[in-house]
């Protein structure tokens, strides 16, 4: 391995809030591995998704771009080829770019800049999910359900255990083969596991790790769904969570199997941190954790994401990079589009401050290096898919959050004195000069109505697609990993104690041999 530029190891959960975090002051959560990263790296306290849905996101993280700019509005939007990702970044820096997990790609490109794809994805690649505007009283039969909260609890295997064992397996064992192998580029390796995305489900050893009395219930109790603002109205039906009883048994029931699916991917870190450091790896490796999203987990009564309220919006956000970077909290606000130029950085310092104007990202190497007063401390994102009428938009700067949607009031809260976001502080006399400075920021950032109408034509044009894509023979695009079974294990064109030798680790010498004259 090449000692000159660092190894990339990016490690994604799903839908895992990053107020969820015991180094963010959860109290209940047990993730020994992840509080190991955040005391020994960098912890970004104030970290936020751009979009929080998983396929807009990750492609917003991806390309350092919001989703709103490249198309990619929901979980049936194509993400298109031509957009570069810094898999494509680092791959013409010279990188080897591996991607083992979910990363739901839409569309026929299903590497991005990838060079190798090891597992196919968790979920579809084409236009199925696309939603429907202009019918907000009809509810998608495949989307997120109450059902996830009333089964909560145990489970021997499922369809999420059966994906991350595959990916833990899968990335556990191209550790090893990248380090036994004589590619001497740098790596960037994203594995990305499903949970604790719901459903709420989970072996008993991991359900026994905490003590069900003991999970504590949502700050904020539900709300009564005639007093929520109109976007969390929508997103409470869109989610059907008017159909069974929200009972105290419930909620703690799947609070409880949250935490354990945190535990779980704890594991899974545990398991590539030691994968690293068994191969010699480690040392020149910088690890990033993250995650696409956040998850309500019944505050105010919402479950999943689709909302700017912190729970949904928050993710977590660890730089681990010992040696290079002193530990630290940072508490300024950051976001996902910010990765994009922070990797090309630390893959090779200074070359992320290249990138073209439209990347919407900045550069994390000042804050990983204790460099504060120039950071604008500002996030933008932007809801675009199913809950919504119209664009919904956010500006997160210093203490203040800022939300627009024409058909909805403003919303605007002071974080400093009200974490929990119960006070709308739109409309006072005091807020009137801060209110409309967030406004008129709003339309220097986006187009409201011709947003609205490019969300509404895509829309359109990916249904009709998807009604004759299913019509006739179908040639799905969901990725299909290759195996050639010719070059595994032992095959008669390969010499026996070579192949042995080299697919041992650490590889043996080659001894004299001890009768140099025998027969």
């Amino acid at each position: 391995m090449s000692a000159r530029r660092p190894n990339l190891l990016i490690i994604m959960a799903d839908q895992m809030s990053g107020l969820a975090l015991p180094s963010c002051g959860q109290p209940t959560v047990k993730a020994p591995h992840l509080t190991a990263l955040a005391d020994e790296g960098i912890l970004f306290e104030n970290a936020y998704c751009n979009s929080p849905l998983c396929a807009p996101s990750r492609a917003a993280m991806m390309t350092g771009q919001r989703a709103s700019r490249i198309g990619t509005f929901d979980n049936a939007a194509e993400f298109p080829a031509e957009t570069p990702t810094f898999g494509h970044y680092l791959r013409e820096a010279g990188y080897r770019t591996v991607l083992c997990g979910k990363m739901h790609f839409v569309g026929p490109d299903q590497l991005h800049g990838f060079e190798e794809r090891l597992t196919t994805d968790i979920y579809p690649a084409d236009f199925g999910w696309t939603p429907d505007w202009e019918r907000p009283e009809h509810r998608p039969s495949w989307y997120h359900n109450m059902l996830s909260v009333v089964q909560a609890g145990l489970c021997e295997t499922s369809n999420q255990l059966d994906f991350d064992e595959e990916v833990a397996f899968h990335a556990g064992r191209k550790l090893y083969d990248m380090a036994r192998g004589g590619d001497e580029r740098p790596f960037c390796f994203v594995v990305s596991f499903t949970h604790p995305h719901d459903p709420f489900a989970v072996p008993q050893t991991y359900w026994d790790r905490y003590d069900y009395a003991a999970i504590d219930m949502p700050k904020v109790p539900a709300v009564p769904v005639d007093q929520l603002d109109p976007h969390s109205r929508r997103v409470h039906h869109v989610c059907g969570l008017h159909e069974y009883a929200q009972t105290a048994e419930r909620v703690r029931a799947a609070r409880h199997a949250y935490y354990s699916m945190i535990s779980y991917v704890d594991d899974k870190v545990g398991q590539l941190m030691q994968a690293l450091a068994a191969t010699g790896l480690a040392d020149n490796t910088i690890v990033v954790f993250t995650s696409d999203h956040g998850e309500m987990l019944g505050e105010r009564g919402l479950w999943y994401k689709m909302s700017f309220f912190d729970p949904a919006l928050r993710v977590p956000l660890i730089v681990h990079a010992p040696g290079r970077y002193t530990p630290r909290r940072v508490s300024q606000n950051v976001s996902l589009v910010d990765l994009l130029p922070t990797l090309l950085d630390l893959a090779d310092e200074g070359r992320g401050s290249n990138l073209t104007a439209e990347i919407d990202g900045r550069s994390l190497a000042p804050l990983l290096r204790g460099e504060t007063g120039a950071w604008p401390d500002t996030v933008l994102a932007e809801i675009l898919c199913e809950g919504a009428i119209a664009p919904c938009l956010m500006i997160r700067r210093g203490c203040y959050k800022y939300i627009y949607s024409e058909p909805d009031p403003d919303q605007l809260y002071d974080l400093a004195t009200d974490p929990d976001e119960l006070e709308n502080l739109a409309g006072r006399p005091e807020y009137e000069e801060v209110h409309r400075a967030f406004r008129a920021e709003i339309l220097t950032h986006w187009d409201p109505e011709a947003l609205r109408a490019r969300v509404l034509a895509s829309q359109h044009r990916r249904r009709l697609v998807d009604r004759a894509l299913r019509t006739g023979r179908n040639t799905p695009w969901d990725f299909q990993p290759f195996v050639d079974a010719s070059q595994q294990y032992m095959r008669n064109h390969l010499d026996l104690n070579d192949l042995e030798r080299r697919a041992r680790y650490p590889t043996p010498p080659i001894p004299a041999p001890d009768f140099p004259n025998s027969a």
